[in-house]
């Protein structure tokens, strides 16, 4: 693996811890194959950026390593955590139960393009709320930790704000905060800008960059162009279900090697 122009040097080869491991992961729905056999490795502390059309696969790509969406075939795994399943005492891969698979959500932490905040809730009781239904943590420290994460995403002064009283670049921010609580091994982003007017977005991908900058490893889907080719360590193209072109961004921007990608690439850019 290569590093990006602009985050520096990552280690090579057995150095680098591997965080997500997906390996010929399918999905139908109905007769449309929307994922036909993607696999795809994330090292800790490295950003993947994944483009590609409306319709390609990529959302549908990270709700499968989440399991909110459960793949036909292959399998995922998490931080060495096999997610959906689970090996017998045979050995052989079964299903998990709703219960453990939940417990292995708490190492993914997933942002969605509409927020899904709590209306009836803060700030800081929306970021609260897992630390203590999930985690069993106590109110005070769940408190305490909150008010850390929306202090990290600049919203400090926002805590007793109901989500009707916020922008939408705040509304993704407590999002991004609420996620960041669990405390994940990896972070899921599936375009955290697009529901966003453009006064806004800089804002939410300001705390993206500082969290990549921190080391927290991510895969975003994201149509922000100039954001992926300064965050991300590699860029995944993805069309027709498939990821067609993987590389740093100087490689799938500057010098595409497959049609689809540098047609893509003449509409966005």
């Amino acid at each position: 693996m290569t590093s990006s122009d602009s985050r520096g040097t990552r280690m090579e080869g057995g150095g680098a811890t591997l965080i997500v491991q997906a390996t010929e992961v399918r999905k139908s729905f109905g007769t449309q194959e929307v994922l036909k056999g993607v696999s795809l490795e994330v090292t800790r502390g490295e950003v993947v950026v994944l483009i590609g059309p409306s319709g390609s696969g990529k959302t549908t790509f990270l709700r499968c390593i989440n399991h909110f969406e459960k793949p036909n075939s292959g399998v995922v795994q998490v931080n060495g955590h096999l997610i959906g399943s689970k090996l017998d005492r045979n050995g052989r891969r079964v299903d998990a139960s709703a219960r453990e698979i939940a417990k292995q959500r708490a190492e993914i932490g997933f942002v969605f393009q509409h927020f899904n905040l709590f209306p009836n809730r803060t700030a800081l009781e929306n970021v609260m709320l897992g630390p203590v239904k999930v985690q069993k943590m106590s109110k005070d420290k769940a408190r305490t930790l909150a008010i850390d994460q929306l202090t990290k995403v600049g919203l400090s002064n926002k805590i007793d704000t109901y989500p009707a009283q916020l922008s939408g670049g705040q509304k993704q921010r407590v999002a991004i905060a609420r996620s960041l609580a669990m405390s994940p091994a990896l972070m899921l982003f599936d375009e955290p800008t697009s529901a966003l007017d453009p006064e806004v977005i800089g804002e939410v991908l300001t705390v993206i960059r500082d969290l990549a900058n921190d080391g927290m490893t991510m895969i975003v889907v994201s149509h922000e162009i100039g954001f992926a080719r300064e965050v991300a360590d590699r860029v995944a193209m993805f069309d027709d279900g498939q990821i067609v072109e993987i590389g740093t961004p100087r490689q799938v921007f500057d010098n595409p090697t497959q049609a689809r990608t540098k047609a893509f690439l003449s509409k966005v850019l």
